[in-house]
C-alpha cells in the first residue's frame, strides 16, 4: 500500500563518467523529466524520485545502432533501487 502523505523515495544510478555512457546518460535524462544529473570528474550520478526507466529504443537512437540493455553493466558503477530489466527496458524503482 502506498502512503500517498510519505513522498516517494528517490531512486539512484551512477555511471563511469566516459564517452561510452555517454548515450545511456542522455536517453536518461530525455526519458526521465526532473532527473538530477550529478557530474563528477569520475562518475555520473542521476537520482529520480520514484521510478528512473531506460529504454532500449532511446539509447539506440542515440548510438545510432542496435544496443542490449545488458551493455549498460559495463559503464554501471552503482544503483540505489529494485530492478525490473527485460530486453526493452530497465526500471529502477522501489518496492513498497
Amino acid at each position: 500500500m502506498i502512503d500517498a502523505a510519505r513522498p516517494a523515495s528517490k531512486v539512484s544510478i551512477t555511471f563511469v563518467n566516459s564517452d561510452d555512457s555517454r548515450s545511456i546518460i542522455d536517453a536518461i535524462v530525455a526519458d526521465n523529466p526532473g532527473a538530477e544529473i550529478i557530474t563528477m570528474p569520475s562518475v555520473v550520478k542521476i537520482d529520480h524520485t520514484g521510478s528512473l526507466v531506460v529504454n532500449r529504443a532511446s539509447v539506440e537512437e542515440r548510438l545510432g545502432r542496435a544496443w542490449d540493455i545488458q551493455e549498460m553493466h559495463l559503464s554501471l558503477v552503482t544503483l540505489s533501487g529494485n530492478v525490473d530489466e527485460d530486453d526493452d527496458r530497465f526500471v529502477l524503482a522501489w518496492r513498497n
